[in-house]
């Protein structure tokens, strides 16, 4: 199984580490993984302020890159649907649908292409864990609240196989943080307010981190946490997975 490593460049600029963990990960469980060197960004920051009209160059560019591929994987479920929802290349329109059927955000290539089951990991914290939208809604890597579902976690099942770990679920345990890209920085006083609500009941939970599938929720998270002086640290799933 050939795997492209899709790395969104907020995380190979700010978070390496995150990138790191999950083709460590990818290679522990048997994939033969390969990190396209010119790969750039995948255009959602432009699509989502209005101008995916100019993302020809960044789509085309994805193409060169993973189109050669059985499976695309990446650590991002925003950057991933993006790519799984709206990826075109007029020039080679038959690679770009391959692309957006065989493209995965992480726990859902875990969960539904690997079938894992069973994770020689260790991380014994209490540990918080935050359903990003883009994830949860987009990718239905999780059962959402307000529909009358059977519930399931994609994400849980995976941090229930590592050893040690004791997750606590906030109240609300599908509320927006308040990142929303763009959002964060046109609406800063409520996408902050919406951040210190999260961060609060994860305070009340008493863990250890907040942990999830997208780096930029986190990243939003961190910088509150950060500011207000608290002790709860966020770190990536990919992390807590490779972890041993």
């Amino acid at each position: 199984m050939k795997v492209g490593l899709f790395i969104p460049c907020y995380i190979d600029q700010l978070y390496p580490n995150v990138g790191i963990a999950t083709y460590q990960l990818l290679k522990k469980l048997g994939c033969d993984v390969d990190y396209p060197q010119n790969q750039t960004c995948c255009g959602q920051p432009m699509a989502n302020s209005g101008f995916s009209h100019l993302n020809a160059g960044c789509d085309q560019n994805f193409v060169r890159n993973f189109s050669g591929y059985d499976y695309i994987v990446g650590p991002s479920g925003s950057c991933v649907l993006h790519v799984k929802e709206h990826l075109k290349d007029e020039n080679n329109p038959g690679k770009a649908i391959h692309i957006r059927k065989h493209i995965y955000e992480l726990t859902e290539f875990l969960t539904d292409i690997l079938k894992v089951d069973k994770l020689n990991s260790k991380f014994p914290y209490k540990v918080g864990l935050h359903n990003s939208c883009h994830g949860q809604r987009g990718l239905g890597l999780s059962s959402m609240s307000e529909r009358n579902l059977p519930a399931f976690s994609k994400v849980e099942d995976l941090l229930g196989q590592v050893d040690g770990l004791s997750l606590k679920r906030p109240k609300r345990n599908d509320e927006c943080c308040g990142f929303g890209g763009t959002f964060c920085v046109f609406e800063e006083a409520v996408s902050v307010k919406m951040g210190k609500d999260r961060v609060e009941e994860h305070e009340d939970n008493d863990v250890d981190f907040i942990t999830g599938a997208d780096v930029s929720c986190l990243m939003h998270l961190e910088g509150i946490l950060k500011r207000k002086g608290s002790k709860v640290k966020t770190i990536h799933i990919a992390e807590i997975l490779n972890h041993d």
